[in-house]
């Protein structure tokens, strides 16, 4: 499905991936007098943005000045740098403070020209809420509900989250906390998940309204929604699917002039200035091996499965240099095979009280309801966890299920071990059961006073707030492991498309080369650019907060600013 295909013209954009950044590049373009072909492999839009929760990470960005929050660049910069603590040599400063100083610029632009309604996430406090220049609200924003029916057409092409209750919004949830909202709440029905939503899948599902409600879309794919309702209203943007994109062409210079990529009708050719929009490396095992050290039966992804490293690739093939960030760094999630099919799940249970993650000695080894602290811990070199092991009783099933099993529910044959006993539990998974036994004990000791003196569980305020049950006293993490049977799960890690590693940029999204130099006509944005604006710290929110604003500054680089069609548009036009 194409929208108003035509042969794209000499001077054109084109945009490598239809997710968030990628139809962000594409509408600044448009709006300043450019055209852009949007090239998307699938055959839906939105990318692995659509799947998230729809956070945007910004500092000192005017929705938290209208809330009468207070906030400035300064602030947001001695956060940035307390959280980046870890391996400098991956943080480029020129491009942080870019970003930094860009990001409430470009939310602010974005609202202005109709591309979004931003509303702020009240009480989200920033991940290290310990660090300088931590905030407890303000910097997290996220789209004002829009109805689906504003796509029209486009919208059964549009990616519905599977992983959070579309359709409600960030109030409602958090009041009653996420897993909660699944299971107590009926939004994920109505709009195309019957009972619970597809919690453990992958699989691209998208929903449709069905009831007379309308079609209220929030979080991740709420956020891209808004967006694409903005871009399906400018002629110059032609949006292609099913376009896969396997080859930069070049000029005798080395400058990328354009694409060759794969459609329904054979092998197509686009010209011009080419943005690579197209996320991370989570479906490619090579990849994902090279980036973080981790074989295939420790990882899965819940990202769609075209986010194949496609970026990292073509930019290499044209000399392209890669930004390399710490595998203990990057933000991947606990989690597990689906209960059905093939894909991988994720989701809040591993931090929900009466329950721990160990390792193959039957011990915690970090703040396991954090996933910063279980990434750090488990892939540290110098002593790595794995395998991992998710724990809990059977108060947590009662009172949580886990994936698509419902609270008191039966976990499906074969997916859950359980035992009437912890030193038994452990035989079966392959642990020390004695000190499984004994891990337990201690943990519930503490649990029951709402402490975790070994390893700060319940110190975080923003998993407390997101992750958590608030209805759980004394804490919203913390609970015993003392009721049997006994249940346990080996976990993988869980990649959401934000792999960190990426193609190397500098601070306006030029892609570079080894040397540092820019590549002509080469641009990345989003999750395919690598991290090094924020090296080794990350926040939730970044991803999609850093993303519209590259999308922001590569707009005005092509288009020369705000002067119509700029330089770099009438370079390729010659």
């Amino acid at each position: 499905m194409d929208r108003k295909p035509r042969p794209s013209g000499s001077g054109a954009v084109v945009v490598v991936g239809a997710g968030l950044s990628g139809l962000a590049t594409a509408l600044g373009v448009a709006l300043r007098g450019g055209s852009a072909v949007v090239l998307e492999a699938s055959d839906l839009v939105g990318g692995a943005a659509a799947y998230s929760g729809g956070q945007v990470w910004s500092g000192a960005n005017h929705v938290a000045e209208r809330n009468g929050i207070e906030d400035s660049l300064e602030l947001t910069e001695q956060y940035i740098r307390a959280i980046a603590h870890d391996a400098p040599e991956v943080l480029d400063e020129v491009a942080m403070k870019r970003w930094i100083e860009a990001s409430p610029e470009a939310m602010k632009y974005w609202e202005e020209v109709g591309a979004i309604r931003w509303a702020m996430i009240p009480g989200l406090a920033d991940y290290h809420n310990e660090a300088q220049g931590a905030l407890p609200e303000g910097r997290y924003l996220t789209n004002a509900v829009i109805d689906g029916s504003m796509l029209g057409e486009w919208r059964e092409r549009l990616r519905y989250s599977p992983y959070f209750p579309v359709g409600q919004t960030y109030d409602e949830m958090l009041g009653k906390g996420r897993r909660a909202s699944y299971v107590e709440g009926d939004s994920p029905s109505k709009h195309g998940h019957a009972g619970l939503p597809a919690f453990g899948l992958a699989d691209g599902s998208h929903g449709s309204s069905g009831d007379g409600d309308g079609d209220p879309l929030t979080f991740g794919t709420g956020v891209v929604a808004s967006f694409l309702a903005r871009v399906l209203s400018e002629p110059l943007i032609d949006i292609r699917l099913e376009h896969r994109v396997v080859e930069l062409l070049t000029d005798s210079s080395g400058s990328v002039v354009g694409v060759r990529a794969e459609s329904p009708d054979g092998v197509v050719q686009v010209d011009g200035p080419v943005i690579l929009a197209t996320s991370t490396y989570d479906w490619d095992p090579e990849l994902v091996r090279e980036m973080l050290g981790v074989d295939p039966e420790d990882f899965g992804s819940v990202a769609p499965e075209t986010l194949r490293g496609d970026g990292i690739r073509l930019a290499r093939a044209v000399g392209g240099d890669i930004t390399k960030i710490p595998p203990t760094a990057v933000p991947i999630l606990p989690g597990w095979r689906s209960q059905v099919g093939a894909g991988f799940g994720y989701g809040p249970e591993y931090a929900m009280p009466h329950s721990m993650i160990v390792d193959r000695a039957g011990n915690r080894y970090c703040n396991d309801s954090y996933w910063v602290d279980i990434v750090a811990k488990t892939l540290n070199p110098g002593e790595r966890h794995l395998p991992f092991f998710l724990i809990w009783d059977d108060q947590h099933r009662m009172k949580y299920g886990l994936a698509q099993t419902p609270p008191g529910g039966e976990y499906p044959e074969g997916w859950v071990t359980s035992a009437p006993s912890l030193p038994e539990l452990g035989w079966k998974l392959g642990i020390d059961g004695e000190q499984l036994e004994r891990t337990a004990e201690r943990f519930s000791e503490n649990a029951r006073r709402g402490e975790d003196p070994d390893f700060g569980r319940g110190t975080v305020t923003y998993v407390n707030k997101f992750a958590g049950d608030p209805s759980n006293k004394p804490s919203p993490v913390l609970g015993e492991i003392a009721r049997a049977p006994f249940h346990g799960i080996r976990l993988k890690f869980v990649g959401t498309g934000i792999g960190s590693s990426g193609v190397r940029i500098d601070g306006e999204g030029r892609a570079l080369d080894a040397r540092g130099h820019p590549i002509g006509g080469l641009y990345a944005v989003g999750s395919a650019a690598g991290m090094s604006t924020t090296g080794t710290g990350y926040n939730s929110g970044i991803a999609l907060g850093r993303g519209l604003t590259l999308a922001y500054l590569v707009a005005n680089e092509l288009t020369g600013g705000t002067d119509g069609v700029g330089a770099g548009l009438r370079s390729a036009a010659r």
